[in-house]
């Protein structure tokens, strides 16, 4: 289960919502303790609160822009251009077989 899918309340204080500046916050629940654990280690090697770690999380992967095909195509691309091309022969083509009947 994703950390976007635990979210069960999100609440905009009325001031954010005008644009006062104030933050939104947002609980988690039904969090697994071994998640809640890793983001304790986590928080604690990058020296931050458990609460400041979640923030970075959220600010990265939400930051980031969703991958397209055109992605791929070209992470591919890059990893074996190096290697140099490689021209394949196609067979020629060939007018279709009739379709079979079943009398």
């Amino acid at each position: 289960m994703t950390l976007l899918a635990m979210i069960a309340l999100i609440s905009l204080p009325k001031r954010a919502i005008l644009g006062n500046g104030d933050m939104a916050s947002i609980t988690v629940r039904n969090l697994d303790d071994d998640l809640k654990q890793r983001l304790r280690i986590r928080a604690a090697q990058n020296q931050n609160s458990m609460e400041q770690e979640v923030r970075e999380i959220l600010r990265e992967a939400l930051h980031q822009e969703p991958l397209t095909g055109l992605d791929l195509v070209k992470s591919i691309r890059a990893r074996f251009e190096p290697l140099g091309g490689l021209e394949l022969e196609l067979p020629p083509r060939e007018p279709m077989r009739e379709p079979p009947t079943f009398d």
